[in-house]
């Protein structure tokens, strides 16, 4: 196959995939500009079960507007306030990672101990297991220390989460061991040595860590359904089903909802992807 043929047959494939991941967020975007009776009659047939009537979707809304999205901002109090619980919730997750894990990440990376290769292997095991094992015992445990339905029952089991430790190891993995070693020739102590070194030149591996955690607490489904009770402390991610609705009837407010949820998301691991691309590539590094 000639080289300018070969290109255009790549250009093709690569082109199709694109488009294969780019159609959801263009079905999001423009659903919240298309009126709400225009998306009950497109695609509201698939949400209610009617018996009658095919759902379909149009590439470009027939009237646009924006309000679906102005009645989100400015008549739905709840939205901003799940927003507010999200924030609440997240947030002090990455916290309590930066100050718990990152240490514990150092330790594990460049320390040396008995029964090292044992919590390695702990923290790789708790890492593997799905949220659905951990469940019950993470519930007996905050139900005993009476954090059930509150905040505090997402934000510290979020606090201890193995993976970002795992993370950061192999970030602190790439630093130079020669280095380490003239530091302690410089009469520098293990304390020293991870503030002035292992910090600076472990920044992309912490801040990888950072970005995925945030992504998973973010859009957090499974946790708070089981930890919290109360749907005013309810995070922003249940309240996209409650506002479709069974019926379908608040589609257009809940594609404004998505649409939304979806901007921090986005601009943080847009402005987070050249860190995460670095922690990964140290990740693979080795002396």
């Amino acid at each position: 196959m000639k080289p300018a043929a070969a290109r255009a047959l790549l250009t093709v494939v690569l082109g199709a995939a694109a488009l294969t991941v780019w159609w959801p967020l263009w079905f999001l975007f423009f659903g919240t500009l298309t009126p709400a009776d225009e998306l009950a009659a497109t695609i509201g047939p698939a949400l209610s079960g009617a018996a009658s009537g095919a759902a379909r979707w149009q590439l470009l809304p027939s009237w646009p507007t924006l309000q679906p999205l102005a009645g989100l901002l400015l008549d739905t109090p709840q939205f901003f306030a799940m927003f507010w619980n999200s924030c609440l919730q997240v947030f002090p997750q990455l916290l309590g990672q930066l100050c718990l894990g990152t240490p514990a990440a150092w330790a594990l990376s460049r320390l040396r101990f008995r029964g090292r290769q044992f919590w390695m292997g702990l923290y790789i095991l708790l890492m593997l297991l799905p949220f659905q094992v951990t469940m019950v015992p993470n519930y007996l445990v905050l139900d005993r220390l009476g954090l059930l339905d509150t905040h505090w029952a997402l934000i510290l089991p979020g606090c201890f989460s193995a993976f970002p430790v795992f993370v950061m190891a192999r970030g602190f993995d790439a630093v130079p061991h020669a280095l380490l070693e003239a530091a302690a020739l410089d009469g520098a102590g293990p304390v020293r040595a991870f503030w002035h070194i292992g910090l600076p030149l472990g920044t992309p591996g912490i801040l990888s860590a950072m970005v995925l955690a945030f992504l998973e607490g973010w859009n957090a489904i499974e946790q708070p359904m089981t930890f919290l009770r109360n749907p005013a402390r309810w995070p922003l991610s249940l309240y996209l089903a409650s506002a479709a609705g069974l019926d379908g009837t608040g589609l257009a407010a809940a594609m404004a909802a998505s649409l939304v949820m979806l901007t921090p998301a986005v601009l943080i691991f847009r402005f987070g992807q050249p860190y995460l691309e670095l922690g990964i590539q140290a990740s693979g590094l080795k002396e």
